[in-house]
């Protein structure tokens, strides 16, 4: 499959750009009876050619009008690579700034630049290509190839086909095996096939027969891809970089606007709140709050929170999917000009609610790397799981490559401070609870997991809620909480956290490794217990003598739990041997025996044996005949 390229124009109204995509194509970019009746580029025209090198290229022509400058925006926000077109008769105009300014803020780093209209005007070009020098200077085209050209004559068309070639020869190389996002720059109706959007694809695979998510301004869904098409070919694959028409199974095309987005299913993130960093343009702390974002081919209404002159946090009227360094135009209303260009460098930025979060915010974003901060962002949460991350587009290193005080605990990045105060907390935690209450087995896992969870500030939130935890737990406020997650994941987190705090979970329960509930206070009843049943073992105590004693139901239950004694039905206590005493007894009884010969050769009472008679027959010792008559099991 050739490689192929995707090439957006730029420049002002009327220098050419719609005939230079003709003269290089020989096809008309202009799709609307009106652009071609005023001769004026009005929308986004579509064309394509294959250059000799066998690479393809797809051109989307551009507006050039200010009027149109969303228009412009649209289609130049997803292309990779820039084709300024000047004309040598007219020069630098007010709109050649105004899409340089866009081409800067959009971070296009690749393009050429085209002189046009050289039979119009030949003594200007060299004064063209010095003014042309001038304006980009200090942006992404400064060293751009410049051709010079007349598409109505055919002068220079060969080596600006050269040129095209050489410079996508050196474009970055895209990912086929990304996650898709393609902003939708049309949606229509075709008779017979149905619903139909198109756009640039510049990352990720299409295949005919994926499902896919569609996200935009009034659609939330998933639908099939019922066909492909590129170059006006049916193809089942398309791969980037590509001009592409998606056939949608189920959704109607009114349903669909320009800046919507067909995305990969899950996995990205869909925000509406962002924080961002000045790439060029007006300072941010300009006093303009209420502006308008390009994103893509979206246009989006955004309100600015200002940090400093170069960070802000950006909140979009309507959410979309981002991703760290994508890059947004920010336009002021009724101007027709690029206010700033963005860099967004958070996805899932913070909370600010305290006094001096914005200044605390500017510094931390002012060290923010372009491409993410995995520390920052691990350390911040305390612990995020890595697919996380990778949603919001971060490169996240293998483990050996992980940044200090970052480490790998299953499918956890944990930030390595934040791991041992949990650890800590989790043995301050159990070591108070069983100290307190040395009957327990352990403490329970939900409840180390809800401990870890609090903070000093949630723990102030929470008001008289927090003076109703016992005294153990009131101790346990780790400078982070817990994160949230899917439960198998957060799960192996608490059981590392359970491991490296030289616990164990058994039953439900978190304890030290071989720890045997405590009686306390309670020792001594039981102590009592066990000498009179030693004395007598069918003498199982009274109710009363229980309660004299000091053993209710949770001393009897941990007594039981630790072997010490045996607990049967109706609240009779045995030692743990006396079942065995009973049958070596009744074992030497004419068989079959009666419950009563059974209590006369065990010297006790109905109360205490029929319970027992019951125990022996559940264990499978004796079996029960008939409603009077047991016998031992041989």
């Amino acid at each position: 499959m050739p490689d192929t390229f995707v090439i957006a124009t730029a420049g002002h109204v009327d220098h050419g750009k719609s005939t230079l995509v003709n003269a290089l194509t020989g096809m008309e970019p202009d799709r609307w009876a009106e652009e071609k009746k005023r001769g004026l580029t009005i929308d986004l025209g579509f064309a394509w050619t294959t250059l000799p090198s066998g690479r393809e290229l797809a051109f989307v022509d551009v507006p050039g009008h200010e009027k149109f400058l969303a228009n412009m925006l649209a289609g130049l926000g997803p292309a990779p690579i820039a084709c300024f077109v000047i004309a040598a008769d007219k020069g630098w105009q007010a709109q050649s700034t105004d899409h340089r300014d866009a081409i800067n803020a959009l971070g296009i780093t690749h393009g050429l630049v085209v002189i046009t209209r050289a039979d119009l005007a030949p003594d200007s070009v060299e004064t063209t290509k010095a003014q042309v020098r001038a304006q980009l200077r200090g942006t992404p085209l400064e060293a751009a190839p410049i051709v010079t050209v007349s598409a109505t004559t055919g002068q220079g068309l060969p080596e600006l086909i050269s040129v095209l070639d050489e410079v996508t020869a050196t474009a970055e190389p895209p990912t086929t095996s990304g996650r898709v996002r393609l902003w939708v720059d049309r949606a229509f109706t075709i008779k017979g096939a149905g619903t139909v959007v198109t756009g640039t694809l510049t990352a990720g695979t299409l295949t005919t027969g994926d499902t896919v998510e569609l996200r935009g301004e009034t659609i939330d869904r998933i639908v099939g891809v019922r066909g492909l098409q590129s170059r006006n070919s049916t193809t089942t694959e398309v791969v980037p970089q590509a001009r592409v028409a998606v056939n949608l199974r189920d959704v109607p095309a009114d349903d669909l606007h320009r800046g919507d987005a067909l995305l990969t299913s899950g996995d990205w993130p869909i925000v509406d709140t962002i924080d961002v960093r000045r790439t060029m343009g007006e300072t941010l702390d300009s006093g303009i709050h209420e502006l308008m974002a390009h994103i893509g081919t979206a246009a989006v209404p955004a309100r600015l929170r200002a940090f400093d002159a170069d960070h802000a946090r950006l909140t979009l009227d309507r959410p979309l999917p981002l991703q760290v360094s994508d890059r947004i135009v920010l336009r002021a209303p009724g101007s027709r000009n690029v206010f700033a260009g963005l860099l967004v460098l958070d996805v899932d930025p913070p909370e600010l609610s305290r006094r001096g979060d914005g200044a605390r915010r500017a510094h931390e974003l002012a060290e923010h790397p372009v491409k993410g901060d995995i520390l920052a962002e691990v350390a911040r949460r305390g612990a995020v799981e890595r697919t996380v991350l990778t949603r919001f587009g971060l490169q996240v290193p293998v483990d050996e490559s992980l940044p200090a005080d970052v480490e790998e605990v299953g499918e956890w990045l944990v930030h390595s401070p934040t791991l041992t105060s949990w650890v800590e907390a989790t043995k301050s935690l159990v070591r108070g609870e069983l100290a307190a209450t040395p009957m327990a087995a352990g403490v329970p896992v939900k409840a180390v997991a809800e401990a870890l969870q609090r903070t000093p500030d949630s723990g102030r939130r929470r008001g008289a809620e927090s003076k109703r935890d016992s005294p153990a737990k009131a101790k346990i406020q780790p400078a982070l909480p817990l994160p949230e997650g899917s439960g198998g994941a957060i799960r192996a987190l608490l059981n590392q956290i359970i491991s490296r705090a030289g616990l164990e979970a058994v039953d439900g329960m978190v304890r030290p490794p071989g720890h045997a509930a405590g009686l306390g206070a309670a020792e001594a009843g039981i102590a009592e217990i066990e000498r009179l049943l030693a004395a007598d073992p069918f003498a199982a105590p009274e109710a009363d003598d229980l309660r004299e004693l000091g053993l209710g139901a949770r001393e009897l239950a941990v007594a039981a739990k630790a072997g010490r004694i045996l607990r049967l039905g109706d609240g009779i206590i045995v030692a743990p041997r006396t079942p065995a005493q009973a049958m070596r007894i009744l074992a030497g009884l004419d068989q079959p025996f009666t419950t009563s010969q059974a209590r006369q050769a065990l010297g006790t009472t109905r109360r205490v044996v029929i319970p027992l008679l019951e125990h022996l027959d559940g264990r499978g010792w004796t079996r029960r005949l008939d409603t009077t008559h047991r016998e031992v099991v041989r």
